[in-house]
């Protein structure tokens, strides 16, 4: 694997977590970057580091406030899985964060990869990580012909086998980084320095590898949002616990069909909050994705003819609205508000 090690020191992209190598920021780092791109999570992880420094700091932490600084981020249980593993970990393991794959493997939040990644680039050990990259470039180099997500163990031990006894967290991390920008879905397999090992280039088939299942089905969602003022307050639903957008607020709304009738549905809100409104103007239409649903969003300003209370609902100035995070689709909506 000296190819993969010569390639990234003169390959490497350049990211703060990168140059800030201690335990934490990789922990920070890696659960951030799970399911999102690295240019994304840029501005985050270096609001994060100036915020919460070390464990110590984030273990003080309210959930609102590292829910704030997540928004826009997604996946909102990783930032509540990071707040409630400082809290542990600063009481019972004095705020340092273990350095074996097995005891990080136990901590709620931390799967195989970000376990092996915290060995790796936090502790210089000896240790695969095995995220989505990974596995492209392994299951191609060797031409995997088993489902790759049925083989976990087996890969790691083939990872493991190729990184070398000496820096070998440099190595790994020119793996992820030969995955993120060569060994792509449709792979630069010319530019790849693993291309005269690899036995999915030389039989023409590496867009085979990774086996992988199907992906599952996406349900399309359609909802009627009601952006609602009275006197320079906005009604917002509060946050349910247990559910999808758990700690994220949101507009009211109701399930619609995509061919909805607008006075219809202004009726149906209507009804379901107890108000009276009057319509100001339509918003554009938003697109919000989670979980395996696309939600499309249709939502209109409205004016409250009246202020009551509503159970499941607050509402708050607009200088309070912009201190919530609320859900990415709502966040938008929020933000093309005529105020």
């Amino acid at each position: 694997m000296e190819q993969v090690r010569k390639w990234f020191l003169e390959n490497r992209r350049v990211f703060p977590w990168r140059e800030e190598k201690n335990p934490y920021a990789v922990l920070v780092s890696e659960i951030m970057l799970q399911q999102t791109r690295a240019i994304v999570v840029v501005p985050y992880f270096e609001k994060w580091m100036k915020k919460f420094p070390n464990l110590e700091a984030l273990s003080r932490a309210s959930e609102e406030e590292v829910i704030k600084l997540w928004e826009g981020l997604g996946y909102y249980s990783r930032a509540r899985n990071l707040l409630a593993l400082s809290k542990l970990l600063v009481h019972q393991n004095f705020g340092n964060i273990p350095q074996s794959y097995e005891e990080l493997l136990r901590l709620k939040g931390i799967g195989h990869y970000t376990a092996g990644a915290i060995v790796s680039f936090g502790y210089g050990k000896k240790e695969a990580a095995l995220d989505g990259n990974v596995i492209r470039v392994i299951t191609r180099l060797v031409a995997f012909e088993k489902q790759a997500n049925k083989e976990i163990k087996t890969l790691r031990k083939i990872v493991y086998d190729f990184l070398p006894d000496v820096e070998p967290e440099i190595v790994m991390e020119g793996l992820i980084e030969l995955g993120a920008t060569i060994c792509m879905k449709k792979p630069l397999c010319q530019k790849c320095p693993l291309k005269t090992d690899c036995l999915a280039f030389k039989n023409g088939n590496t867009e085979k590898f990774p086996l992988l299942p199907k992906k599952k089905k996406i349900t399309k969602l359609f909802r009627f949002v009601g952006c609602i003022t009275f006197q320079n307050e906005y009604l917002v639903k509060l946050p349910e616990k247990g559910k999808i957008m758990s700690s994220l607020y949101e507009f009211p709304y109701i399930e619609a069909e995509e061919d909805f009738i607008f006075t219809k549905f202004q009726k149906k809100i209507e009804n379901q909050l107890g108000l009276r409104l009057k319509l100001i103007s339509p918003l554009k239409k938003e697109k919000h994705h989670f979980t395996r649903y696309q939600a499309d969003l249709f939502p209109f300003h409205f004016e409250a003819i009246q202020k009551k209370e509503i159970t499941g609902c607050v509402w708050v100035s607009k200088n309070t609205l912009f201190e919530l995070a609320f859900s990415a689709g709502h966040r938008r909506i929020k933000n093309k508000i005529d105020f």
